[in-house]
């Protein structure tokens, strides 16, 4: 017995090592995850802000609403996490020993003899010491998976909430050039019917009524366009909605309000805010304790078991009535050779750490590069913006200067007129795409910086 003692103390101080809690490696470093070009400040970063905050359009945050409770991504996603919960929760049982009820009872006769009768009533239990931590590895691994499982909760919906506001101001894009390839319809008809009048009094001509007419048809050909691209982007959205097809209530392109300043805030803020990044790290947590739990395959393990009961049958003869029936045994297990599997299980857990740790690295990097990316995309909108309504006005002047030119004088050509016609079409249906953009692109950097 002392020598049984002696051993399981020498277990405990050589297994302590598997029971090592799990520290971010330090060569993962987020010191250098955005660019020199890009402004970061220790303040709080606009991924702090709510997204019923961020986002003002009230009909927008009911469409996200609705996303949030219909959408069955976000649904499944639920699910996975309450199947992690309960492994955790039996994870976090397996300290208690096992208990079971095992009734018997039979019948033997033999040359005839008469029929013997036996019963037990049986509760027996097992109970697996957890001296070399293989456990408490396999519950912190638990918890890490029901982590990842959240996370992955978090960035369906950070996705979601980012998917359905895209959607939505992509919806108020198009309608904003829905209306002004209509308004530009009006202003080619009042071109046709200008023509024709100088036609008709022997100041233009045919080819002029013609040219205008085939501008006409290809800014009409524009609207019917668009018209399918909204029904299409309308059907899309209900998707995300959990709904059946039908017309989105939303507000215009012009009316939206979005924070002028976007604060990026230390890349350690980062891997705060974004979920893929939380997931990806409790993924190698998960992997760091298999590879302890694998690794604890190699010491000693202590069970003990135990039944009490009632019974007749004592072995050796059949008593009535019974009488109580005690036993205990406790077992201690050295592995020394199991056909080579719990090192080859030991590679496989480290080779696993190994990869996960690759991965979280790389997700550290592809999300400085989306922020780069997604923060140059805004600050570029922003700008070319700027030029398009300095552009926008220029030819609106231009526009009224030759339709005055060609009504009232000989000196402007219906050519002129024509290009300026088209010039400020094609620079309005620009600007209402870049205004799309600037506010993609605030989405994006939402998005890319874990809010929502």
């Amino acid at each position: 017995m002392k020598q049984v003692i002696i051993a399981i103390a020498v277990l405990l101080l050589t297994g302590c090592s598997t029971y090592r809690k799990y520290s971010r490696p330090d060569s993962v470093s987020a010191d250098s995850l955005f660019g020199t070009d890009v402004a970061v400040s220790d303040t709080v970063s606009a991924a702090s802000i709510l997204w019923h905050e961020f986002f003002t359009d009230s009909r927008l945050r009911a469409l996200i609403d609705t996303a949030l409770v219909n959408n069955s991504a976000l649904r499944i996603a639920a699910l996975r996490v309450k199947q992690a919960e309960a492994t955790l929760s039996a994870a976090r049982l397996a300290y208690l020993p096992g208990v079971s009820l095992n009734p018997q009872g039979g019948i033997s006769s033999y040359a005839g003899e008469k029929a013997v009768k036996t019963y037990s009533l049986g509760l027996s239990a097992d109970w697996e010491i957890d001296l070399a931590g293989k456990i408490t590895n396999e519950k912190r691994g638990a918890y890490s998976a029901l982590q990842q499982q959240r996370y992955y909760r978090q960035a369906v919906s950070t996705q979601l909430v980012a998917t359905v506001a895209n959607s939505y101001y992509n919806l108020l894009a198009l309608d904003a050039q829905l209306a002004i390839s209509r308004e530009s319809l009006e202003a080619w008809d009042e071109i046709i019917r200008t023509l024709e009048v100088r036609k008709t009094v022997g100041e233009g001509h045919e080819a002029s009524v013609a040219q205008a007419k085939a501008s006409r048809f290809e800014v009409e050909n524009t609207i019917l366009s668009l018209e399918r691209q909204i029904k299409t982007q309308e059907n899309s959205l209900c998707v995300l909605l959990g709904w059946t097809p039908r017309t989105i209530s939303r507000s215009d392109l012009k009316s939206q309000i979005f924070p002028e300043d976007m604060a990026v805030g230390v890349p350690l803020r980062l891997l705060e805010n974004r979920p893929d990044i939380g997931q990806a790290e409790y993924a190698l947590q998960e992997t760091f304790y298999s590879t302890n739990a694998a690794r604890s395959t190699f010491y000693l393990s202590l069970t003990l078991s135990g039944t009490v009961g009632w019974t007749n049958n004592s072995g050796a003869a059949i008593v009535n009535p019974g009488n109580w029936l005690l036993n205990a045994i406790g077992s201690l297990v050295q592995p020394l050779f199991n056909r080579g599997r719990n090192i080859a299980n030991l590679k496989i857990a480290e080779a696993r750490q190994e990869e996960a740790l690759i991965a979280f690295r790389q997700k550290l990097l592809e999300a400085g590069s989306e922020v780069n990316d997604v923060l140059s995309q805004w600050q570029n909108a922003v700008r070319r913006l700027e030029v398009s309504t300095r552009q926008i006005e220029a030819l609106e002047e231009a526009v009224r200067s030759t339709r005055l030119l060609m009504t009232y004088s000989e000196s402007s050509s219906y050519l002129e007129v024509l290009t300026a016609q088209q010039s400020l079409l094609s620079a309005q249906l620009t600007e209402t795409q870049e205004t799309f953009d600037k506010i993609q692109g605030i989405i994006k950097l939402y998005y890319a910086l874990g809010g929502g």
